[in-house]
């Protein structure tokens, strides 16, 4: 996963709204590549701009998933949000899930005519 990955991935964690959550997976999808959820991962532990909300990507089913050493500040910066939010998960993540905008147009490999 190169650059053009990386600058669409960040693209979409910067729309997901205040008081709403994604999941690894969803922005994978929304970014174009579907079964890179783990790359979206790298991109978020990677990433060290303040403008992207990193701490509203989650792992699937509502688990907080990954902020290296410091879940606790992920935790308290979705509290912050109004999002309810246990030791481990988002509470009603159903009704905070943020589906975004549909996903980044699949390219089609076409046939040359020869």
């Amino acid at each position: 996963m190169g650059s053009g990955f990386r600058a669409r991935v960040l693209a979409v964690v910067r729309k997901i709204p205040a008081g709403r959550v994604t999941t690894y997976g969803d922005v994978a999808t929304l970014a174009g590549a579907p079964r890179a959820a783990r790359a979206v991962g790298t991109v978020m532990r990677t990433c060290r701009d303040a403008r992207v909300p990193c701490h509203r990507v989650i792992a699937a089913g509502g688990g907080l998933g990954g902020y290296g050493a410091f879940l606790h500040i992920k935790r308290e910066l979705l509290r912050k949000e109004g999002l309810e939010v246990g030791m481990t998960r988002v509470r009603h993540f159903a009704d905070v899930r943020w589906p975004g905008n549909p996903p980044y147009p699949k390219r089609r490999l076409t046939r040359q005519k020869t």
